[in-house]
């Protein structure tokens, strides 16, 4: 993976978990494992999945691994601020694996594939972990579905910088919609993609608050250094353009965005 587009600053950190809770319900309605069946969490990050996963599926043995040591340290605290007892933290790499192949009865992957260069080598790496029929479960977001009102030609060219700069750094902001071809080329059967709406409007206070304010505002002035050094918007351009998606949260405003999930099996 190359470098992280938003970075690894206390802030990234924080709007990662205030993401993970304000979507939880969204995307992890139907996430659960059974009883003893062991899972590997592929590129944890901060544990701002960790711990729901592990809530939901307190009787399973769960390995979270993560290529950062500071995202894996932030991970722990989290885990033991959350009375969290079934989750193995280690450092290891995704194309690395330091287990034993057909080892895993689930894996999991959230926000990962957006950042790699090959997805489907990661995605055929993972497979080797998994015991027969084992299954796999994959969420990525797709920045190519976001509409948000008012919209103004300035709050546009910010919300692309977020998309280029990531491009920039060989990622794919829009790898929700590639999740079936992606499990189909990497040799994963039964694949199952649902969309994932967050729709927003002055009647959800707590979307308003946590998804528009605390992810998507927060994630897209994340990149405002990059985005204005590589000449993707002006500073005053820049500055009008976060303005103007603050008025998605206001009164009069409303914000959509997708994300995918995908199940398949080995």
């Amino acid at each position: 993976m190359k470098d992280y587009v938003h970075g690894y600053s206390k802030r990234e950190s924080e709007r990662l978990l205030d993401q993970a809770d304000t979507l939880a319900e969204i995307l992890h309605y139907d996430t659960q494992f059974p009883p003893g069946s062991k899972v590997l969490e592929a590129g944890c990050g901060v544990g701002a999945q960790t711990t729901l996963l592990a809530k939901k599926s307190r009787d399973a043995e769960i390995i979270s691994i993560d290529i950062s040591e500071d995202s894996l340290n932030h991970a722990k605290r989290a885990a033991k601020k959350s009375g969290i007892k079934n989750v193995e933290f280690q450092q290891a790499d995704i194309m690395n694996l330091p287990f034993e192949e057909e080892s895993f009865d689930h894996i999991f992957v959230c926000f990962v594939l957006e950042h790699l260069l090959n997805p489907v080598e990661a995605l055929e790496e993972l497979k080797k972990y998994l015991k027969k029929d084992g299954t796999i479960t994959v969420i990525e977001g797709d920045h190519g579905s976001c509409y948000f009102h008012p919209e103004s030609e300035e709050a546009v060219k910010a919300w692309k910088a977020l998309i280029k700069a990531q491009q920039e750094l060989g990622g794919d902001p829009m790898v929700g919609r590639r999740l079936y071809p992606l499990l189909d080329d990497a040799g994963f059967e039964e694949i199952v993609v649902t969309p994932r709406v967050v729709y927003v409007d002055n009647s959800k206070p707590q979307l308003v608050e946590g998804f528009i304010k605390k992810t998507i505002i927060a994630m897209v002035d994340g990149v405002k250094d990059q985005a204005i050094k590589s000449g993707l918007v002006s500073s005053t351009q820049w500055e009008k353009g976060i303005g103007d998606l603050h008025k998605s949260a206001e009164k009069d405003g409303t914000f959509f965005y997708n994300f995918f999930k995908a199940v398949a099996h080995k």
